[in-house]
C-alpha cells in the first residue's frame, strides 16, 4: 500500500536489538464461544430502495385505475410488471446480503484476531467489515474496496497483523507440552548460517 513504508522486521532479524514494542500473541486455535450479538440495524440503503419501489408500485396501480384508454392501461401494466420484478429482486438481495453478513460475522469471531477485537471492544467495527465484505462478494466494487481497507485495520492479513504488533502463537507440540524449541542465540543472528573459510 503506498505511503505505508516497509513492514518491520521480526525481532531476531533486526540489526538493533534495543527494546521495541512487544508483540501481542494471539491463540492459534482462535476465539472460543459464540459470536457477539449483531450490533448493526438493517441496511438503510437497500431498505430505502425497497420502500421507494413499493411507493412506485402503489403509484402505478393508481395510474392503472385512472387510465382512460386501454393503451394507457397496457403501458401502466408493463410498468407495474417491471417494478414488481425490481421489488422481488431487491427483497432477494436483502435476504441474501443478510445471510452473507451473518455467515461472515460468525466466521470472523472464530479467528485468532477476534480475541484482541473482543478485548478492544471492536464489535461494531467487525460488523461493519462483515457488511461491506458481504456487499463486495455480491459484486459491489466500491464496497469490496472499503472492505479491503477495513481488513487492514482489523489485522486480517499478515502485513496488517505485523503493523498492529500481533502474532499468532505456535500451538504446543503434541506430547512435549513445552511448546516449540527455541533457537540458540548463535543461530538467531542474521549471520548464523555463515561459516569461517580458511
Amino acid at each position: 500500500m503506498p505511503g505505508m513504508g516497509p513492514a518491520p522486521k521480526p525481532a531476531d532479524q533486526r540489526a538493533r536489538r534495543n527494546a521495541s514494542v512487544a508483540m501481542t500473541r494471539l491463540p492459534a486455535e482462535g476465539r472460543k464461544g459464540r459470536a457477539p450479538a449483531w450490533p448493526l440495524g438493517a441496511d438503510v440503503g437497500i431498505e430505502t430502495e425497497i420502500e421507494l419501489t413499493k411507493l412506485q408500485i402503489k403509484g402505478i396501480r393508481d395510474e392503472i385505475e385512472w387510465a382512460t384508454t386501454s393503451r394507457d392501461r397496457s403501458a401502466q401494466r408493463r410498468k407495474l410488471e417491471r417494478a414488481t420484478k425490481q421489488l422481488a429482486k431487491l427483497q432477494a438481495m436483502k435476504k441474501a446480503s443478510t445471510a452473507a453478513e451473518r455467515r461472515i460475522w460468525t466466521a470472523l469471531w472464530k479467528t485468532p484476531q477476534a480475541v484482541q477485537w473482543e478485548k478492544d471492544g471492536w464489535v461494531r467495527d467487525v460488523a461493519l467489515y462483515a457488511r461491506l465484505q458481504a456487499k463486495g462478494e455480491a459484486g459491489s466494487l466500491d464496497d469490496a474496496k472499503e472492505a479491503r481497507q477495513w481488513s487492514d485495520r482489523l489485522g486480517l492479513n499478515d502485513l496488517a497483523m505485523l503493523r498492529l504488533r500481533w502474532e499468532i502463537a505456535e500451538p504446543a507440540a503434541a506430547g512435549t507440552g513445552d511448546g516449540p524449541a527455541r533457537r540458540s542465540k548463535r543461530n538467531s543472528s542474521k549471520y548464523g548460517d555463515l561459516k569461517v573459510v580458511s
